[in-house]
């Protein structure tokens, strides 16, 4: 019978200081002296990728992809090595390996780049030797042999694909917080810990504004069927379990609030009402690797209508002088932006059988005055776009009116 192998991802604020880094090493070392095999998969030090980010902007207003995966990945090789002396210190052999030494093999979309394949022999072959295996994650190296970063939160994706490749027992997504809260407890105090989430759930979460993980993690651990452990490194209390399924009351509708005020909005005005025009927009902005997240279209009764579209601040500058290019083509009259906006969301796989549940949501918005400029749902979600001065007011009352302080 193996011994019991554990991937476990700290993040940035649970090394971000020399005192962390130890307190991690603690752990890491209690665990490899009960036998557990680990490989521990690292982020960068506390705020280190914004600096650096913060830093390029200094030198280069618009630093190209390849050269800014050079920089940012430099922030994880820093913290793999430093855990691995802390857990030299303790007497434990460890070692640390950057992304592409453990065999990360990604394609060439630097800056958010997706794993093609992982060549594990080399992760093996040193735990095999008793050592624990140290991963500098959020990095890879494309087939044409250039540093590549796999998009903010990426060091959730590799501890999961290093999971699921080495057939892990389990996977413990370490961080600042005990666990997935019902929203964001630093917007509502009284929201509670969730024991059990489904992977649609939590990648729901993730995708419309929860930062505990990110959403491309959540899909690879879903599609191989990972189980995630989401924990404090600063306690050893249970966190929450993100499982298959989850075997819940009929009356829990809503499992969780999001917000995001990470967006902008974009309006195309007076553009041609006739086929074809919004594809040439949209493609152009696929083609720019600028993931657009709502889309409304209004009727029109005078041969012109309005496209608004919104897009993440970081791709904000990238989304506007393609669509004012578009523009042009397509004969719009103007573009309007607007980033004075924020989304917010209520998640929940208790939605598919319940009705009524939009028009409770957009009741309660209504009562408090916030006014809905975008709407957009899924089976298992149902999100508006508001004024940003109204967000956590949102947040708070939709978390009350939904009874989500009992949901934990």
């Amino acid at each position: 019978m193996r011994n019991k192998l554990i991937v476990q991802k700290y993040g940035g604020s649970s090394v971000a200081n020399v005192e962390r880094i130890q307190k991690v090493a603690q752990r890491v070392a209690g665990y490899h002296k009960k036998g557990v095999k680990l490989v521990v998969v690292v982020s960068a030090l506390g705020d280190t990728t914004d600096e650096l980010v913060e830093l390029a902007g200094k030198i280069n207003s618009d630093p190209s992809e390849r050269e800014m995966d050079m920089l940012l990945s430099t922030g994880e090789q820093i913290s793999v090595a430093l855990l691995a002396m802390a857990l030299h210190k303790l007497g434990c052999k460890a070692i640390s390996f950057t992304g592409a030494q453990v065999g990360i093999i990604t394609d060439s979309s630097h800056t958010r780049a997706r794993i093609i394949k992982i060549n594990a022999d080399k992760t093996e072959e040193e735990l095999k030797k008793g050592n624990i295996v140290i991963v500098a994650g959020f990095q890879g190296i494309s087939v044409n042999q250039d540093i590549t970063t796999l998009g903010r939160g990426g060091s959730d994706l590799t501890a999961v694909a290093l999971a699921k490749e080495l057939e892990a027992d389990s996977c413990e997504i370490y961080t600042d917080v005990e666990g997935i809260y019902t929203t964001d407890p630093r917007i509502e105090p009284k929201a509670a810990k969730i024991k059990e989430i489904t992977y649609d759930e939590m990648l729901e979460m993730a995708s419309l504004g929860a930062q505990v993980m990110q959403a491309r993690s959540i899909e690879v651990a879903k599609k191989f069927n990972v189980p995630l452990h989401v924990r404090s490194s600063f306690s050893q209390k249970t966190g929450t379990m993100i499982i298959k399924e989850v075997k819940m009351m009929e009356d829990v509708v809503v499992s969780g609030i999001t917000l995001n005020k990470n967006q902008s909005k974009i309006t195309l005005c007076g553009v041609p009402d006739k086929p074809g025009v919004a594809v040439k927009l949209f493609q152009e902005l696929a083609v720019a690797g600028v993931s657009v997240d709502m889309i409304v279209q209004n009727v029109s009764h005078t041969r012109l209508t309005d496209i608004s579209f919104t897009v993440s601040k970081n791709d904000c500058a990238k989304a506007v002088k393609i669509a004012g290019a578009a523009a042009k083509k397509i004969g719009s009259e103007n573009i309007q932006i607007d980033e004075d906006i924020a989304r917010v969301s209520i998640v929940g796989v208790g939605m598919k059988s319940h009705h009524g549940v939009a028009s409770k949501m957009f009741g309660i918005l209504a009562d408090n005055r916030i006014n809905i400029e975008m709407i957009s749902t899924s089976d298992i979600s149902i999100s508006c776009v508001i004024k940003k001065k109204f967000a956590e007011t949102a947040v708070k009352k939709l978390h009350e009116e939904f009874g989500l302080s009992k949901r934990g």
